[in-house]
């Protein structure tokens, strides 16, 4: 006991010992959550894979959750066990078009079950790429169904190609068509006194409209409105194909649905019935039933019916069938580019130009056959993309074939990269084009002046403090920054040319900014062919003149702590769909800003050394 403790009353060093007490109770009990919580990391990581079996009979369950991506996020939310959703917020395409195309094969698997409900955004070239690998397994005589409480519009595309479509009685199928809409900010921006510098060429290169307009401009309102449509015929004629319903049946369904839903007493899923969208109004237990008659009830849960999902399977096929390092067979490298081009090195769900530019180098090393880029990209940097390609270009001249894949989208510094490929392939719902350049930034001097925040000095030149955020941009700045902008689109146009067999006068004429869907793009020689990933693959199969080979992905490397999250996510299956704000009462509120919010987060990925951007705004598929 202490001097200070024995000069205490009887009741205060009652109540110290009490105190003391508490803290070291509360710091036990925090160092056994915490050793719990490493234990459980380590049986996760180092417990090894569960095992997993194929049912005798079994149904394919296709369930996707989230986004459907080429290429998955790094894993940011935070797992089932600690209180987050189950849901994971992307499944990667080619994951799900390998399992559908190794079932169809496969005795075992009598028939393809599409759950839809937790699907979340999903462009319409990825839904067609999944859609075709359906229709190959329908080519093996197995049956295809598709279930579902509620249909969105993306889901119903993919839910079409099922022989049999199920809807719950309480469901819905909303079908609205597409459309492109954004906030402005002009009239924002001068309230708050930020002057917004812009310089670009092109009448179409409408990225930067939102900071310099309060509405859409007309060449923009042309150009979107002419891919929507294209891409709206592509989702009408697919869908009344698929379900052998008349040309105009979903324009009309959506034109006359008031009345649609009067006839039959306000019912949206009784609309969709008589309509012919679905075959079927069934509850989940009644539509569990019905697939039980088919493949038989699980045995692990006589509730459900007998059936393996996807992913699952796919991790199946993966462990039993390795490759006989005995056989040594020719390689396709394989490597995914997805996301905002950035300089520098940058986490997946964004192209950096260190980091996939050391993928391709990598590729080189391994002794690979041909290059496949998959690219899904609305650009970025200039000066990133050019890296990128000039990386593709040593690797052609290596002697590597390099075959460019375009998903979803692949505009402005997307289609850059895309320039430096042998060969391109678009599927016909992709988004391309957008050749042109812009440079813009925000200064915020009388802002700062409203405030009473002044900015003065001196220096040795007219451009010395040129491109300071809290200084009033020069004239002579402003022209070197419209000249470079002039000579990057030269550039461009030049290097367009050259890939195409053209010339840049002919390629300004569908440049300037203009957005194409891939089956435009094929029609002006943008690009080569219309396919998808496993049609690319083929191309380079053939082209480097290939009867057996494998596909090799080249991925980044990922860091310890990418690892830990990545193997939590993988194993225990907790990836959520959305950030910690969203689990909070006012995550649905803050959600729904996201959008609107979207342009102005843009601003941070402003990076590009000569402030020159090859991106696309309106680039973002339904």
């Amino acid at each position: 006991m202490t001097e200070a403790t024995r000069h205490r009353g009887p009741v205060r060093r009652f109540f110290g010992a009490i105190g003391g007490a508490i803290t070291w109770l509360r710091r036990v009990f925090t160092n056994l959550l915490f050793l719990l919580l490493l234990l459980f990391i380590g049986i996760v990581i180092f417990g090894g894979e569960e095992r997993i079996t194929v049912p005798q009979g079994a149904a394919l369950k296709v369930a996707p959750g989230g986004a459907l991506v080429d290429e998955l996020s790094q894993p940011t939310g935070i797992p089932v066990f600690l209180g987050g959703r189950a849901t994971p917020p992307e499944t990667r395409v080619k994951d799900l078009v390998d399992a559908i195309d190794r079932a169809a094969d496969d005795n075992r698997i009598t028939a393809l079950v599409m759950e839809l409900d937790h699907l979340g955004g999903a462009s319409l070239s990825k839904l067609e790429e999944v859609g075709e690998a359906v229709q190959r397994f329908k080519a093996s005589d197995k049956p295809v169904y598709a279930i579902g409480d509620n249909f969105t519009q993306g889901q119903y595309f993919l839910a079409s190609y099922a022989d049999k479509v199920y809807l719950n009685p309480m469901g819905s199928l909303l079908l609205t068509g597409f459309g492109s809409y954004r906030n402005y900010y002009k009239s924002a921006l001068e309230k708050l006194k930020v002057n917004f510098h812009v310089f670009r060429v092109g009448d179409y290169k409408d990225f930067i409209e939102p900071y310099t307009r309060d509405d859409m401009s007309p060449a923009s309102r042309e150009n979107n409105a002419r891919w929507l449509h294209q891409l709206w015929t592509e989702y009408t004629e697919q869908v009344t194909g698929l379900r052998n319903l008349p040309p105009n049946a979903v324009d009309s369904y959506i034109a006359e649905l008031p009345q649609k839903l009067r006839a039959e007493g306000g019912s949206w899923a009784e609309a969709a019935l008589a309509n012919k969208f679905v075959d079927k109004l069934l509850t989940r237990r009644a539509a569990v039933a019905e697939l039980q008659e088919l493949v038989g009830a699980s045995d692990a849960d006589k509730s459900l019916y007998n059936a393996i999902n996807a992913l699952d399977y796919l991790r199946h096929m993966k462990l039993t069938n390795l490759p006989d390092p005995r056989l040594q067979r020719d390689k396709i490298g394989l490597i995914s580019a997805a996301g905002a081009i950035v300089d520098g090195e940058a986490p997946a769900g964004q192209i950096g130009s260190t980091t996939l530019s050391q993928l391709i180098a990598k590729a080189r090393e391994k002794n690979i056959k041909a290059l496949v880029l998959r690219v899904d990209s609305p650009g970025g940097s200039a000066f990133a993309s050019e890296a990128i390609r000039q990386e593709l270009l040593a690797t052609r001249e290596a002697g590597i074939p390099v075959i460019i894949s375009m998903g979803s989208v692949a505009a402005s510094g997307g289609y850059w990269i895309a320039a430096g490929g042998d060969k391109i392939w678009a599927s016909p719902s992709t988004i391309t084009g957008s050749i042109g350049v812009f440079g813009a930034f925000p200064t915020f001097e009388d802002s700062l002046e409203h405030l009473g925040v002044y900015n003065d000095g001196v220096g040795t030149t007219e451009l010395a403090g040129t491109m300071r955020l809290d200084r009033a941009l020069p004239e002579a700045a402003a022209d070197i920054l419209q000249q470079g902008v002039e000579n990057t689109y030269s550039k461009f146009l030049r290097l367009v040319a050259e890939a195409r067999s053209s010339t840049p006068e002919e390629v300004h004429k569908i440049a300037q900014g203009q957005v194409w869907t891939g089956r435009a793009a094929l029609d002006l020689g943008l690009v080569d062919d219309l396919g998808n990933l496993k049609d690319a693959i083929a191309d380079a199969a053939q082209i480097a003149q290939l009867d057996n080979f494998e596909v090799l992905e080249i991925q980044r490397e990922l860091s310890p702590s990418e690892k830990l999250m990545r193997a939590l996510a993988d194993n225990v299956d907790a990836r959520i769909a959305a950030s910690v704000e969203q689990n909070l009462p006012l995550g649905a509120w803050f959600s729904s800003l996201q959008p609107a919010l979207q342009p102005l987060q843009e601003l941070k990925s402003f990076k590009d050394p000569r402030a020159l951007y090859v991106r696309c705004v309106s680039c973002v598929a339904p």
